[in-house]
């Protein structure tokens, strides 16, 4: 093995370094290695590298020291300090200087500035806290689907699932949306009522120029279920169809992939014949309000804000609306028959009850009873229209003020309601479409304050073509049609009974269940007491305030609002 010599230390007897007079060298000590002294500044670079290619023509000396012969190498000291003096700064402004005022430096707790990137990074942990608390409100009160849904934990069925009840089908959203079905144009059997001319001038309402919203009190509306409509009934006993529905059930089963709410509706197989029903004081005419919104209502039923009290609130407002853009000149336009469902000395809101019938199959014809609330005269035809009203209660919970952007930016304002009323406007929409509407006329009325449930103000209307509106809100009409003909080839299959289809108030899906023949017989409504005899429960009249909500019998809902 071979050892390793140290050699001696000199010592220095005259001060500090190595002395003067030479050392001899170690025997193994190489003999020729540059030396070459350099500072902190300088590159430091290879010490000897046997590896590169000798040239004689570049380094004409000993050939062994070209291996510790770096001068021609680009990196050199020399090279290095070439191309140190030729580089130059692009910008050769000094730095910014923080501003260290008088604020920051009577600070008690003093804070340095942060570098950029810290900041940034600490704005990225910030965004993501704050992302992840949205995440967390939004499971705790949304599920998942292909579109956004809000799906309370507390939400309850539109009706009580009875234990004698049998479930046969279980559809989920996701298969409505796979459905098409392309049908002829329908016929037009009947129509009854009347209608007055919409009034021109309320399409020049702004919101610096709003109009108070007026009570109708002493005009009735009805919204009859299908086997209570003594005409649908006269149509099936002549049998001219085999599917006998209205166009608010119609328009529910359309837009059913859009919903949040649970609804239910009555299936009655009589015969070869299908009737499409609503329960006896069912909620499915009332209007939902933010039923798609991320944001969540008041949960406790008698704020002013929750779910029903808007709902109540949005149906009072619509009628009134409904009325209120009327010409005032009492001229109307008749049909072939009255209104079915007005009786002698009563005072009915003009509507036009427009009996149509489609073309499902062969042998398979769908009646529905349509609606149209005014008419408009254009160049001597008359132009039907439907009349409804987007309300808003507070601005906080839709982030957009509307008297601050109607006027400039109303696109915005109808896609934020578009997000929040997903279900109601297809509903709207899927309505003026079977009525063959050529305009949707949509009023934007606002409470008067947004604690004030009571008073409100319409800020704007608008006008929409039924069938370009569709478009923009993607409401396919061979999608409706779809799903409306696969429900129906469904029902047609099961025996003769009642049946109920049942919105989920947890999951987007829909649910058939057989019922006995006398279910929701005894939830009938009965014969309203007159008024002085009438009670109301304490929470209702905190729910409505100063109003009075009275639901008329025989499937209707007459809500008049009478001052307590």
């Amino acid at each position: 093995m071979v050892g390793f010599e140290v050699g001696t230390v000199p010592f220095n007897s005259d001060g500090w370094g190595p002395p003067e007079s030479p050392v001899p060298l170690l025997s193994n000590h190489p003999n020729n290695v540059p030396f070459a002294p350099f500072n902190r500044s300088e590159k430091l670079g290879r010490i000897a590298d046997w590896t590169r290619n000798y040239n004689p023509s570049r380094n004409p000396r000993n050939p062994s020291d070209s291996a510790f012969d770096f001068s021609l190498d680009e990196s050199s000291a020399a090279f290095a300090a070439d191309d140190d003096s030729t580089f130059r700064l692009v910008d050769g402004k000094p730095p910014p200087r923080p501003k260290f005022g008088p604020k920051w430096r009577f600070q008690q707790q003093r804070q340095l500035p942060q570098r950029r990137d810290e900041e940034v990074e600490a704005k990225k942990k910030e965004a993501e806290k704050e992302r992840a608390r949205r995440d967390r409100l939004w499971n705790m009160n949304k599920s998942g689907g292909n579109m956004v849904r809000r799906e309370a934990a507390v939400m309850k069925s539109s009706v009580d699932i009875q234990p004698e009840w049998t479930l046969l089908e279980q559809i989920p959203f996701t298969t409505f949306s796979k459905l098409a079905y392309n049908v002829p144009e329908p016929e037009d059997l009947l129509m009854c009522g009347a209608l007055e001319f919409y009034d021109r001038g309320y399409d020049r309402v702004t919101p610096k120029n709003d109009k108070r919203l007026e009570r109708y009190k002493n005009r009735n509306f009805y919204k009859v279920t299908t086997t209570d409509d003594p005409v649908i009934r006269r149509l099936a006993n002549e049998d001219k169809g085999s599917v006998f529905v209205t166009d608010s059930i119609l328009a529910a089963i359309m837009c059913a992939a859009r919903s949040v709410y649970s609804w239910d509706i009555v299936i009655q197989r009589v015969g070869n014949k299908l009737f499409l029903d609503k329960r006896d004081g069912s909620q499915i005419d009332l209007l939902s309000v933010n039923e798609t919104s991320q944001e969540p209502l008041p949960e406790a039923k008698e704020d002013i804000n929750s779910a029903h009290s808007l709902s109540v609130e949005a149906s009072y407002i619509n009628q009134n609306f409904s009325q209120q853009v009327l010409a005032k000149d009492r001229n109307k336009v008749t049909f072939e028959e009255p209104n079915p469902f007005a009786a002698e000395g009563e005072e009915a809101a003009p509507v036009a009850y427009r009996y149509r019938r489609w073309k499902l199959d062969n042998d398979m014809y769908l009646i529905a009873r349509c609606e149209a609330q005014s008419v408009v005269d254009v160049n001597g035809q008359c132009s039907y229209m439907t009349l409804n009203a987007l309300n808003e209660f507070d601005p906080k919970y839709s982030g957009v003020d509307w008297r601050k952007k109607l006027e400039t930016q109303k696109g915005a304002v109808l896609a934020t309601e578009l997000k929040n009323n997903a279900n109601k406007l297809a509903k709207w929409t899927a309505q003026a479409l079977l009525a063959n509407a050529d305009t949707m006329k949509l009023g934007f009325v606002s409470r008067v304050h947004p604690r004030d449930h009571f008073n409100h103000v319409i800020l704007s209307v608008v006008g929409y073509k039924p069938r370009e509106f569709a478009g923009q809100i993607n409401l396919n009409t061979l999608n409706m049609w779809g799903i409306v003909k696969s429900i129906v080839d469904l029902c047609m299959k099961l025996k003769e009974g009642k049946y109920v289809l049942v919105k989920d108030p947890s999951k987007p899906q829909v649910r058939i269940y057989e019922v006995p023949p006398d279910a929701f017989e005894n939830d009938y409504m009965e014969e309203p007491l007159p008024e002085d005899e009438q009670v109301q429960p304490a929470a209702e009249e905190e729910a409505i305030g100063d109003e009075a909500v009275v639901t008329a019998n025989d499937g209707e809902l007459n809500e008049t609002i009478a001052e307590a």
